[in-house]
């Protein structure tokens, strides 16, 4: 992990930082235009929970579309396709983390939003995959989010290597390319979907999303998040209809499932597998008992906080 020392910055005087601070605002909207503009093709490495996983990439930016597939080069030939950051179709499960949820379209970073909950710096220059990195930090505000150190491509802006870190700036997760080819726009074949790829249904209950999303509220948030999505299924196990809330600090999400038990015994449970948390909590509400579970990349007592705070409009929930 790179750090910035504390003698660099007390002897480089307070009057330097917001430049500093400016030019990591500039990187950060170069990386999110980046990812909307440049096609590219190539291979990069993911690491979380002291795991390692190879992947290939295509992504090609045409006729207003991005679209993109992830083909798993470990294991089985595990792979998701994507337009518009929407999941087309899955083969398998792709390694946690990588694969988002199916209506997550994508979206541009906001750096004016961002420095509310971030200190964004940038701390110096790296190599990675061949090619001259520029490393910006964005270290939380508080102790509600994860930090990260972006080395984002000179030419392109593009991300070769991001790092997840705690507060303590233990390494969480790690995504780093080992080639990556900005020349060679990736063709159709390339981006067509394997046969054992299955479609993913985007439509799912609107009406009973759009009812959870007036309906479920939280007594508290970290600050910065706000609910940009929600979504309601079915499950193929219960046959029960699970609602789901995903909320957003810009950089940073999670997502609520809120699920009824129907006389169902369960015990609260708690999870963490590098640094995704999933923690599960009952809630006796107006209509009968709930298990909320909140999953996401965020610290577990942050998790357990939300989960607890889950209420609904009709009738505030007993714990």
């Amino acid at each position: 992990m790179r750090a910035i020392p504390l003698l660099t910055l007390v002897l480089s005087g307070w009057f330097v930082v917001p430049a500093h601070a400016d030019e990591a605002q500039d990187w950060l909207k170069r990386l999110g235009q980046a990812e909307q503009q440049q096609s590219f093709q190539g291979t990069f490495v993911y690491e979380r929970n002291g795991s390692f996983s190879t992947h290939n990439i295509w992504h090609r930016v045409q006729d207003g579309k991005v679209r993109e597939r992830l083909l798993q080069l470990d294991g089985s030939a595990q792979e998701v396709v994507r337009i518009d950051g929407r999941t087309q179709c899955v083969s398998g499960t792709l390694v946690a983390g990588l694969g988002d949820s199916p209506n997550n379209a994508a979206r541009a970073l906001d750096p004016q939003k961002l420095k509310n909950w971030y200190d964004l710096a940038v701390i110096g220059s790296s190599r990675v995959a061949g090619r001259s990195a520029v490393i910006v930090s964005l270290t939380p505000r508080d102790q509600h989010r994860y930090g990260f150190e972006l080395h984002l491509d000179k030419e392109t802006g593009l991300p070769l290597k991001s790092l997840l870190l705690s507060d303590k700036g233990q390494l969480l997760e790690r995504f780093q390319f080992t080639r990556l080819d900005t020349s060679d726009i990736p063709a159709d074949k390339d981006l067509q979907a394997g046969a054992d790829c299955k479609a993913v249904n985007l439509e799912g209950d609107k009406a009973s999303a759009i009812k959870a999303a007036q309906v479920w509220h939280s007594d508290w948030l970290p600050p910065g998040f706000e609910l940009t999505s929600s979504s309601a299924r079915k499950d193929s196990e219960t046959k029960t209809l699970v609602n789901s809330l995903m909320y957003d600090d810009g950089l940073t999400r999670f997502s609520v499932f809120l699920e009824p038990l129907n006389g169902a015994k369960v015990t609260d449970t708690r999870t963490q597998l590098g640094p995704t948390v999933a923690v599960s909590r009952r809630l006796t509400t107006a209509q009968g008992d709930m298990m909320v579970t909140v999953v996401g990349e965020i610290p577990v007592g942050t998790a357990e906080r939300i989960a607890l705070s889950m209420r609904t409009d009709a009738a505030a929930t007993k714990q």
